[in-house]
């Protein structure tokens, strides 16, 4: 059973940083899964953060590119993001979420097959 957990949300003033983990479990051979951030704000639909392959297979919204970095430790199956200069509209609940994309799809794919519960953050200004 494929299970996602997130943690590190939390409240931070604009400005400030912080780092989203997700935990995977039950997804064999961890270093061929796409893996993504998503967030949803209240009353909007959900939008997508961040995602990777590996290292060199990365693709960003551009709200948060040169702010965030998505990261992946293939030895402890954990997915990060690490979110610096905090903005009030990167309020939102964030997502991680992992498929079987290809690498040549990764950057932009929409379609994921297995998410997390959700961790918030919540940005004061």
């Amino acid at each position: 059973q494929v299970q996602l957990v997130e943690s590190g949300g939390g409240s931070v003033q604009a400005g400030g940083s912080l780092r989203l983990s997700c935990a995977a479990s039950g997804l064999p051979y961890y270093s061929t899964y796409c893996m993504g951030w998503f967030r949803q704000a209240p009353g909007k639909e959900r939008e997508a953060v961040a995602s990777i392959y590996s290292t060199d297979s990365t693709g960003y919204a551009d709200s948060v590119k040169g702010r965030f970095t998505i990261s992946k430790d293939n030895a402890k199956n954990t997915l990060y993001l690490q979110m610096n200069s905090l903005q009030p509209e990167d309020t939102a609940m964030y997502y991680c979420a992992a498929d079987r994309a290809p690498r040549w799809a990764c950057s932009r794919y929409r379609g994921f097959e297995f998410w997390g519960q959700g961790t918030q953050v919540t940005v004061s200004s």
